[in-house]
C-alpha cells in the first residue's frame, strides 16, 4: 500500500487545499497557509466554545456571559475548530458550494482535535445536519455528511446519515439575520428513525457555527427524540 502511494504522490502530488502548493505530504496544508488559520484554543466558554479573549485564567470551568444567563440549552457542549475568517472562509465556501470535497478529511482531522473533550465524555452516533432533499439535488452532496463520515472514520464512533432529516423546506439562513433565523428553520427537523437516536449520546456536525440557531433547532428534535445528550462540533464559527 506504502509503495502505490508513493507512485499516486509522484504522478498526483498531493497539494495544499488553500493555495495550492505541492506539498512532501498530505497533511491538507502547507506550513504558511496553516500558520494563517486562527485555531480555537483555551481558553473559552466550558460550554458553548466561544474564545474568551480577555480570561485571566486558563480555566476549562469559564463560561461566557450568554452561557451564564441562559441556564438551559438544548446541547451539552459546543466546539469548533477555528475561526470562520478571510484566512478560512476559502476552505469551506470551496467544500460547501464549489465541490471541493477533498477539503473534508482536513476539516475533520481539525474537528476530531477540537473536540477531544466530547469523544473523551462518549460519543454513541455522529449525526450531520440534514439538507432538504431540494438542496441536496441542487448541491449533490451534503458537506456535514461528508464530515460526519470523515469524523466516523478518524474517531470509530459510528455516523447516521439518514435517521435525521430536514422535512421542510426553508430560506437559506445567509440571507436571513437575528430573530428571522431563529424562524425560519423553527420544526423544521425530526428524526424518521427514533429508535436509533432515543438513549444515545449524539454528536451533531455542522460546517460552520453562525448564529447556532439551526444548531440549536436541531438539537431540540433530537432531545424531543429521545436522544440522551447532543453535543455541537463544527469546523468554523463566526466569531
Amino acid at each position: 500500500m506504502s509503495l502505490w502511494t508513493d507512485i499516486l504522490n509522484f504522478i498526483l502530488p498531493p497539494r495544499c487545499l488553500k493555495c495550492g502548493k505541492i506539498l512532501k505530504e498530505n497533511t491538507g496544508l502547507c506550513a504558511d497557509c496553516f500558520d494563517e488559520i486562527n485555531f480555537i484554543t483555551r481558553p473559552f466558554c466550558r460550554k458553548c466554545g466561544h474564545p474568551l479573549e480577555n480570561a485571566v485564567l486558563d480555566d476549562s470551568s469559564l463560561l461566557c456571559g450568554s452561557c451564564l444567563k441562559k441556564t438551559r440549552r438544548p446541547f451539552r457542549l459546543s466546539r469548533s475548530a477555528f475561526a470562520y475568517d478571510e484566512a478560512s472562509k476559502g476552505l469551506i465556501i470551496g467544500f460547501k458550494f464549489n465541490d471541493k470535497t477533498e477539503n473534508a478529511r482536513f476539516l475533520a482531522q481539525t474537528m476530531l482535535v477540537a473536540g477531544e473533550d466530547i469523544f473523551k465524555a462518549g460519543v454513541d452516533v455522529i449525526v450531520p445536519v440534514p439538507l432538504h432533499l431540494t438542496r441536496l439535488i441542487n448541491r449533490r452532496y451534503n458537506q456535514s455528511a461528508l464530515l460526519a463520515s470523515q469524523l466516523s472514520k478518524l474517531s470509530g464512533c459510528p455516523a447516521d446519515s439518514t435517521s435525521f432529516v430536514k422535512h421542510r423546506r426553508t430560506r437559506p439562513q445567509v440571507e436571513l439575520t437575528g430573530i428571522a433565523r431563529v424562524r425560519n428553520v423553527k420544526d423544521a427537523f425530526s428524526v424518521k428513525n427514533p429508535e436509533k437516536i432515543k438513549g444515545k449520546r449524539v454528536l451533531l456536525i455542522d460546517d460552520v457555527l453562525t448564529t447556532g440557531s439551526t444548531l440549536r433547532e436541531c438539537a431540540l428534535a433530537l432531545k424531543k427524540a429521545g436522544a440522551k445528550s447532543v453535543d455541537t462540533l463544527t469546523a468554523a464559527r463566526v466569531i
